[in-house]
């Protein structure tokens, strides 16, 4: 089985971190969500507060890690942006090629450190000005080699998807999206 984990920081985007897991675990990933803050319960940019599985201290490291994932929102990448320790981890994992996943204003932590150099990728408008050295797509979800990025809210579902599949197969994918109901959803605006 697959294994994720998810950074929370206070100011996440609600849709881009819950749809992720929630598909994600429907399909058989391990997802564990990880507070940054110091406290296990973090709150979201619309003010929900959700229960972090771990706390990011609680890890001495985050080898086990098929994939690490960050949520937009504001303040929340930017918290994720200011984070020391998050960003040598992602660094180690990206060195390693091991797969990362940004959506909506997170791909700028990604570009900041460095990483997006010579990639494509996109991000919510107005936050490609953070992807220092990337080639700025404007899709929904654009991969490069070992890195996935979603433009934003509207994005969610196709990034969970497209992770979902990277992390198990295109049938597995299939199998829940028809049990969402995503398939009949898409026909109808077809």
């Amino acid at each position: 089985m697959a294994k994720v984990y998810e950074f929370l920081a206070n100011g996440f985007e609600d849709v881009e971190a819950l749809a992720v897991i929630d598909i994600l675990r429907r399909g058989g990933v391990e997802v564990k969500t990880v507070s940054i803050s110091g406290d296990i319960c973090v709150t979201s940019s619309h003010d929900v507060t959700v229960k972090a599985d771990l706390l990011f201290d609680e890890i001495d490291d985050f080898c086990d890690a098929d994939m690490l994932l960050l949520p937009g929102g504001m303040p929340g990448a930017a918290h994720l942006k200011d984070h020391t320790r998050l960003a040598a981890v992602l660094q180690k994992h990206h060195e390693g090629g091991k797969r990362i996943g940004a959506i909506c204003a997170a791909p700028m932590v990604l570009g900041c450190l460095g990483i997006l150099k010579g990639m494509q990728a996109t991000c919510y408008p107005g936050f490609d000005k953070f992807l220092e050295g990337a080639n700025y797509t404007a899709e929904l979800v654009t991969i490069d080699r070992n890195i996935t990025t979603a433009k934003g809210p509207a994005a969610s579902f196709l990034y969970a998807f497209t992770l979902l599949r990277q992390l198990t197969s295109e049938e597995k994918a299939e199998e829940v999206k028809n049990g969402m109901l995503i398939n009949e959803l898409i026909a109808l605006h077809k």
